[in-house]
This record gives structure tokens, sequence and C-alpha cells, in this order.
């Protein structure tokens, strides 16, 4: 069974990327120039470049060309979970830098009010971050924070990674529960994360927890598949 040209002409191109022939940074030949070398229209060749786009392997950029886009692919380490993200990737030489989009006071839904151990009038502070590692767009953390942290700590949250500024406040976190699975990517996640409105994503979801596992801080970090990923280590 022969498959479209368009597919077959961005597999060629994702193996000669996978390969080396085109490095991170490097731009494709123009549509003019794969036109002529695979002898096809235009628009097949417009097709073949989504496909690209759409798998992450390059970005198109108007008036300059397509360009092929860095994969390394950051780990983060669960073998330690009070050992927290920025250290973990500082230990492995990757900067990690945040955006803070959204840090405001809010009604928590039913599931975070359960997870807090909240009153039904109680609010908390939601904050999101948009995470870079070594520049790169990786992951958005959405977190639900008690309102008397969130109120008190609000000015170094604006400006530091959550975990690290409770404990540097004396907030010591004794107990990190997690769970990993996968979503799609909605509108704003799309925008945020420069990646197709229904691309697979991976989920970080956690509670922390401090003395007598008191909850703290519930939260989940969505990251590129591409560019993320988690690592653990056991032993018998």
């Amino acid at each position: 069974m022969s498959i479209p040209l368009h597919i077959a002409i961005s597999e060629k191109l994702r193996h000669q990327i996978e390969a080396g022939d085109y490095l991170p940074g490097e731009k494709l030949p123009s549509e003019h120039q794969l036109m002529e070398t695979f002898h096809v229209s235009r628009i097949t060749v417009r097709q073949a470049i989504a496909n690209l786009v759409n798998q992450g392997l390059v970005k198109a950029q108007r008036g300059k060309g397509v360009f092929v886009t860095p994969q390394q692919k950051v780990a983060y380490s669960l073998s330690s979970p009070l050992v927290f993200m920025e250290q973990d990737l500082a230990d492995d030489g990757i900067q990690l830098t945040f955006k803070s989009l959204t840090f405001r006071k809010v009604r928590p839904s039913n599931q975070v009010r359960e997870v807090l151990q909240l009153s039904p009038q109680a609010s908390v502070y939601l904050q999101k971050k948009l995470l870079r590692m070594d520049g790169a767009v990786g992951a958005i953390d959405v977190s639900y924070i008690l309102p008397e942290l969130g109120q008190k700590l609000a000015p170094q949250l604006k400006k530091k990674m959550t975990f690290p500024t409770l404990e540097e406040n004396g907030i010591s976190i004794e107990r990190v529960d997690a769970l990993i699975e996968c979503t799609h990517a909605d509108y704003e996640m799309s925008e945020h994360l420069e990646v197709p409105l229904g691309q697979p994503l991976i989920v970080y979801r956690y509670t922390a927890c401090c003395d007598r596992n008191k909850p703290i801080l519930h939260g989940e970090t969505i990251s590129r598949a591409d560019r993320f990923c988690y690592s653990l280590s056991t032993k018998r």
C-alpha cells in the first residue's frame, strides 16, 4: 500500500533530521528547492512541512523559512522526590527559569478543596508559571497553595520556585504524593507551550505535605514530551 506523497517527503526529511543531516537551528531547503528535489507541487511540500511542524521537529518563521528545532530532552529524577526540580536540573548543568503568568486568590474546585482539606468557604492562591529549560519552553506549572502562605509569601513566590521558597521560610516539605498521566493540549496550553492544539502532554500531579502530613500545596506540571521527561531509579 503506497503512502501519500506528503507523508513520504516528511518521513524522508525526518530521517535526515534525526541522522544529523540538518542540525538544530539549521534552515531546511526552501519550498521551491523541495519542489524541485521531490518533483511535487507546492501544496504537497507545504503539507510535508506541516507534518514536521506537528511532530515538533521544525518551526516555520514567516518570511524567513523553516528551521530545525532543538531535540534535547530534559529529565527530572523522581528517585529523590525531595530534591526539587530546580536543584536537580542544576546538578545536570541545566538552567531552569520561569515566568509567572498568574498569581491570584481564587475559590478552589471541590477536588482541590478536598485535597488541601479546606472548608467550603475557603480560598486558595493560584499560580501559573511558564518553565524554560536552558531557554526552551518546556512546561507550565499550575499550583494551589494555602491562603495564609500565599498571602505571606506572594512577593517571593512570584520570583522563585515554590518548593525552595517554602523551605527558605522554614516550611519543611516532609512528603510529596505524585501521579503521572497524560493529557492533550487545550487552547491555553498550545499557546504557551508552542504546540498544536490536541498534542499529547505529560502531567505530573503532586501534593506536598509538611509536618503531621498536613497538605499545603497541590498542583500539576504539564510538560512537552519532546522536551521534558521523568526518570526513576529503584533498588531491590
